[in-house]
């Protein structure tokens, strides 16, 4: 029994010692067998396939990417030896200065092929800078730390105003902190305060664009950044704060809006008032005119103006150069200026000057009379009290010449047809078409202003009251309205249908209650109502005098260009882009005008 225990110890033990044994010797025999200079080529060879696999898959992609058309911008690197951190700051919002531009063309000059062909260090070299160029700021030191600006070509760089306004908000900031402080007080920090106030609107000053702020405004800006930390942590009570800041909102909203009644009360002031210069013209006029001799105020070719075969124009005004621009602008335009005659209405006080003016300055070939109203008899006998019993805050409004052309037929009663010009447009083509207009039975031609969203729309509630029977029974609140300043007058029509009686009921129950606002536009809507001829729009253009947003396009294929509103040309309060077109018709080397100090 114990001989066959030992051995199957023994056979067990042999087993063990062959599978330990045969694998080492069978290692040994094959290591003997290897040659180590071909194993070393071999490896060699792998590592340099692999790396041809690879430059290959890099120069197909770039293939690709110009297949495309694609290119891609040029980094230039700046570290922070070279540069400070406020230039770095500066380079990403403002435009590159034309020193800088040719380094940067020059340093990006090599094509994607060239800098991808270089040898495996420097691709190395790249890839490393590129991960360092895409990896986030934080949490690097100074010395680590660079700045990476892409060359744009310069149409593409804008230029912005958000530092400047960051600027004006420290301003803002920084006087909200200094009222929490007493009023007495003479603190460091009040001290600080004041002066970093002082610098950054020194800095700002009249700067609209980030572009005009140089490298010592940008510090300053980080100056006060760093004093309002500073107060930040003086003055804690961020509910304190927020009650500040709306009081100065609520404080500045006041003063804005007193700013704007006032604007708009010296405005309404500018536009009543006569200028010194015109005044001047007006008196110089009148005293030359009574210095002639009777015979030689008369104008000439007074045959031609009452023939109905001529061209007739009417202008009811008491401004010596509004009329002087009228007549030379239709003058210039016209194809034929023989058939022109000019009917200028005044009153006494300016028919001696506007005389003068025409005796010395002829309209050329064409025929102009200037009268006064004060000689209609008519007028003084049927209508005159009710005139003067109209008020307005506005005296231009209740003025008898703004309400004189409603007497067309009684003042040209041998006329048939008249266009009747305001005194501020001007006539940029020739208007003989006007006659040609058919009227259709109806007594007025004008340009409509009912097309909503443009800039000379007026609906026709807008200057009626519509909440009153009379008015609402009679007439449509949407309406299509039109606009005076060129209009053209079938006077025949016109006497038929009695109109001016018409005008002077509804003048009479406006007087009564409070129908329309003020002027001529609304009692003409009612008495041209469903009488009027709607014109071609580009007959007459609107809005020049009160900066409705006309464009220029508008304004030069415009017949006629009218300058309503308060911003007449001839004040200082005018629409400068506007102005020219009525400027270029008046000679300001006359006499005249140079001795009243009156110029462009």
């Amino acid at each position: 029994m114990k001989q066959a225990l030992r051995c199957q110890r023994i056979l067990i033990l042999s087993l063990l010692s062959v599978c330990v044994v045969a694998p080492i010797v069978l290692v040994s025999i094959r290591l003997k067998k290897l040659n180590p200079s071909a194993a070393h080529k071999e490896f060699f060879e792998d590592l340099s396939s692999i790396k041809y696999r690879a430059d290959v898959l890099k120069l197909n992609s770039i293939n690709q990417e110009t297949d495309q058309g694609l290119k891609e911008p040029t980094l230039v690197v700046y570290k922070d030896g070279e540069h400070d951190s406020v230039i770095s700051e500066k380079s990403s919002d403002e435009n590159p200065s034309s020193e800088e531009s040719p380094k940067l063309g020059n340093s990006g000059s090599a094509s994607l092929l060239e800098r991808h062909g270089t040898d495996d260090h420097d691709q190395e070299n790249q890839r490393s800078q590129q991960k360092n160029v895409s990896a986030p700021h934080r949490g690097l030191g100074k010395s680590a730390r660079t700045t990476v600006r892409r060359e744009m070509p310069p149409q593409t760089w804008r230029a912005t105003d958000e530092k400047i306004r960051e600027m004006n908000d420290q301003v803002i900031r920084a006087k909200a902190y200094l009222n929490f402080a007493p009023p007495t007080s003479n603190s460091h920090f009040v001290k600080e305060m004041k002066l970093r106030i002082k610098e950054v609107e020194r800095a700002v000053g009249e700067a609209t664009k980030d572009s005009d702020l140089s490298r010592s405004d940008l510090q300053k800006m980080k100056s006060m950044e760093t004093s309002l930390s500073k107060a930040g942590r003086i003055y804690t009570d961020c509910s304190a704060m927020a009650t500040k800041l709306r009081a100065m909102t609520y404080n500045t909203e006041e003063q804005v809006r007193a700013h704007k009644h006032q604007a708009t009360y010296l405005v309404e002031l500018a536009s009543r008032t006569t200028p010194k210069g015109l005044h001047c013209l007006s008196m110089q006029l009148t005293a030359d005119y009574f210095a002639l001799q009777p015979k030689e105020r008369e104008l000439p070719n007074r045959q031609k103006l009452h023939d109905p075969d001529l061209y007739h124009f009417s202008i009811f005004s008491d401004n010596v150069l509004a009329c002087a621009v009228v007549v030379n602008s239709t003058i210039s335009s016209s194809v034929v200026p023989t058939k022109i005659v000019f009917h200028v209405v005044t009153d006494a006080l300016s028919l001696p000057a506007i005389t003068m003016w025409f005796l010395l300055n002829p309209p050329g070939e064409a025929t102009i009379e200037i009268q006064n109203m004060d000689d209609f008899e008519w007028l003084s006998a049927k209508y005159n009290l009710t005139l003067r019993n109209q008020y307005s805050p506005d005296p231009r409004y209740s003025s008898a010449l703004n309400h004189l052309r409603f007497y067309l037929p009684e003042v040209f009663p041998e006329l048939n047809k008249v266009v009747h010009l305001d005194h501020d447009v001007v006539v940029q083509k020739d208007l003989s078409g006007l006659w040609g207009v058919k009227m259709k039975g109806k007594v007025n031609a004008a340009v409509t202003t009912c097309h909503e969203g443009e800039p000379s729309f007026l609906p026709m509630d807008l200057l009626i009251n519509f909440s009153d029977p009379t008015i609402s029974n009679k007439f449509n609140a949407t309406a299509c309205t039109w606009a005076f300043g060129m209009n053209v007058f079938d006077l025949q029509e016109w006497r038929r249908q009695d109109l001016t009686a018409l005008y002077h009921d509804y003048l009479l129950l406006g007087n009564s209650r409070q129908l329309w606002k003020d002027g001529s536009l609304p009692l003409g809507l009612v008495t041209f109502y469903n009488r009027t001829v709607a014109l071609d729009r580009r007959w007459h253009t609107l809005g020049l005098g009160s900066d409705s947003g006309v464009e220029r396009s508008e304004v030069g294929r415009a017949a006629v260009i009218h300058y309503d509103g308060n911003m007449k040309p001839w004040l200082d309060i005018a629409i400068a882009r506007f102005k020219g077109y009525w400027t270029k018709y008046l000679n300001y080397d006359d006499p005249y005008l140079q001795r009243c100090n009156i110029h462009k």
